[in-house]
Formats: structure tokens, C-alpha cells, sequence
């Protein structure tokens, strides 16, 4: 039988996130004895080992690793389907809106006031996040819509509106020689031993390999960029956050970067299909 349960997909992914009952069981708060049988029962009915245990510790097979990407993906979805049926039972006409830090905030500021003067309109709240989050936040339910960037975001899964269409540009610090170009190419910043390419985080949350500084919010990537440790590719509204230590110089050849409202594909929300015919009218 195939049937696998919550509860025991969750003791599955905190055995196998931690790699030590005795850990998991106590971030669990559950005694270690009923999570070693739960895990055996569940390798039982898959007819699978999931964990070699030895003396050195719990290491994941090959199908341990499967399962454990498999979980995360149902465990996120039971929580995203509890908050949206929360939300669709509530008699609150309202939307949660999740968008990047410092991202353009006048294309905000025309979508939201545009939105509320149309009839009926849902109360937006406007949740602030960090680098690379607003795509966890559409999966997890926490947001029902979001601003988001091609090509910096990946997009599968999510429908989408264009909102705005712009060149991309490196934000150097005022004082590196590069800054007083009238353009650059990314040959020009890629390989710049005392300037990295700062590092934004993937889908998943992990970042690329490289030299440059990890980024986590704007204020960070801001401060680094002065004190001249990194470079900043990103599009050319980044320059309505520009301090006087920035220089934003436009990149030649670089594809344009598209702002889009997105929303889970297949959601089938009143209120998000109100704010998208609206965002279309921009």
C-alpha cells in the first residue's frame, strides 16, 4: 500500500534533516522510541530503506534523498491548501501581496492606488521580503500574489501580467574606475578580482558558487557596494535606491528585465483575477 500520511512524512523529513533520531525526535517533541518505529513502519510498507544507521550516524540512501525532496514538496502543499481554505472561509475581502525589499516602489504605489479605485476592491496587504522568497511565499499559501522579475525568478507554476520593461544595469560603488563609463558589457564586471558579482539566492534557496558577497536584503547588498566589496546586476529602477557612494551604468547586449504580477496557476480567486485585470490596464 502507497499511502503515505503527514505525520509521517514529517517525522521522515526531521529524521532526515537532522540525520540523528534522538534531534529529531526532540524537535519533533515526541519521545525517540515511537519515531524509530514510524520510520521502520514507513520503510516496510514502501518496501524501501530510506536511512542506513550505523555507528557513525544515519546517512540517506538513494531513495531516502528521493523521498526527502517528494515530502518537502507534499508537506508544503498540505500547509499552502490549509492556508488558502483559511483564507476562502474568511469573510475578509482581502489579498496578500508578497514583494521583494526595495523593489520598484512607484510601480507599487500605480498598482495599488489603480486597484483601489475599482469597485469592490479586495484590501491588499503589501508583505515585504527578502531575496529569491516570493516564489515560496505563492507555493506556501502566504501570499496570493506577488511581484516578481524575469529572467531573475523562475516563473513555473505561476501564471503571469507584464508590468514594466527595463534595461538592465550594474550598481558599482562611485569611486571604481568602471563608474565613469558611459556603458558596460558583462565582460567587463564578470571577472573583476577586487569587484565580485554579488550573489542572489536560487529557487531553492541556496546560492550560486562564485567570489561575490551572499546577498540576503538590499540594505546588505547597499552597504557592501559602498564600502566597495561587489558589483550588483539588476534592472535600471534599482536606481530610485541609489545612494551618493552608487553609480548605476547601463549594460549593453544585458536581456531586459520584465517586473510581472504573478499567481499560482491554479488559483481561482475573484479577487486575484479583479487585481490582475487591473495590472493589465497599467
Amino acid at each position: 500500500m502507497d499511502t503515505l500520511e503527514t505525520r509521517e512524512l514529517r517525522y521522515f523529513v526531521a529524521v532526515a534533516e537532522e540525520l540523528h533520531f534522538s534531534r529529531a525526535a526532540e524537535r519533533l517533541g515526541i519521545a525517540q522510541p515511537p519515531l524509530s518505529r514510524a520510520i521502520q513502519q514507513l520503510e516496510r510498507r514502501l518496501g524501501v530503506t530510506l536511512l542506513e544507521r550505523n555507528r557513525r550516524g544515519v546517512t540517506l540512501t538513494n531513495a531516502g534523498r528521493v523521498l526527502l525532496g517528494e515530502a518537502r514538496v507534499i508537506l508544503e502543499a498540505a500547509a499552502a491548501a490549509a492556508r488558502r481554505t483559511r483564507r476562502a472561509a474568511s469573510a475578509t475581502n482581502r489579498l496578500t501581496l508578497a514583494t521583494k525589499a526595495g523593489a520598484n516602489h512607484e510601480l507599487l504605489r500605480r498598482l495599488l492606488d489603480a486597484h483601489a479605485a475599482e469597485p469592490d476592491a479586495a484590501e491588499i496587504e503589501v508583505l515585504l521580503c527578502g531575496m529569491g522568497e516570493q516564489a515560496r511565499m505563492l507555493r506556501d499559501g502566504r501570499a496570493d500574489v506577488a511581484l516578481m522579475q524575469r529572467p531573475f525568478h523562475s516563473l513555473a507554476g505561476f501564471d503571469t501580467e507584464d508590468l514594466l520593461t527595463e534595461e538592465q544595469v550594474a550598481i558599482l560603488p562611485a569611486a571604481h574606475p568602471l563608474a565613469t563609463r558611459p556603458s558596460l558589457t558583462m565582460a567587463d564586471i564578470s571577472d573583476l578580482a577586487d569587484l565580485p558579482i554579488a550573489r542572489w539566492p536560487c529557487n531553492d534557496g541556496a546560492y550560486p558558487p562564485g567570489p561575490g558577497p551572499e546577498i540576503h536584503d538590499q540594505s546588505q547588498l547597499a552597504q557592501l557596494i559602498a564600502l566597495g566589496h561587489t558589483v550588483a546586476v539588476t534592472g535600471a529602477s534599482a536606481r530610485s535606491w541609489l545612494w551618493s557612494a552608487h553609480v548605476a551604468v547601463p549594460l549593453t547586449g544585458a536581456s531586459p528585465v520584465t517586473t510581472v504580477l504573478a499567481w499560482p496557476t491554479h488559483s481561482r480567486s475573484p479577487a486575484v483575477a479583479r487585481l490582475v485585470r487591473t495590472a493589465a490596464g497599467l
